[in-house]
């Protein structure tokens, strides 16, 4: 076990100065925002994925459609940290959209409100 973990962390130290080339210091951090905030996060949502799916295989028991929706909510969404998301040009979906069809909810609306 300890000869995994060890060499785990040599090849993630490595491979950390070829994931963090830049061409100024602004760029080197949020590639190593990236890279880092990924090996957080990532973990966190594999673990919510599979605690919505085991809730989405009960859920389908009495709903389908319902089942489905915890399914998407749960394992969709923003799955890897960009170096945009660091810098706060695009933004991080924990949850993940529930429309089956995978159109976003905000650009539905919007066409909702324009028909009215």
């Amino acid at each position: 076990m300890k000869r995994m973990i060890t060499m785990g962390l040599v090849v993630a130290l490595l491979g950390l100065p070829i994931a963090v080339w830049g061409d100024d210091g602004k760029e080197v951090a949020q590639n190593a925002g990236s890279l880092f905030g990924t090996l957080v996060y990532a973990p966190l949502k594999a673990s919510f994925c599979i605690l919505g799916a085991i809730g989405s295989g009960f859920t389908y028991i009495a709903d389908s459609k319902t089942a489905g929706k915890v399914a998407r909510a749960s394992c969709g969404g923003t799955w890897v940290i960009t170096p945009n998301a660091v810098a706060g040009k695009e933004s991080v979906h924990f949850v993940g959209n529930t429309e089956p069809s995978g159109e976003d909810r905000t650009h539905a609306a919007g066409a909702t409100r324009a028909r009215k």
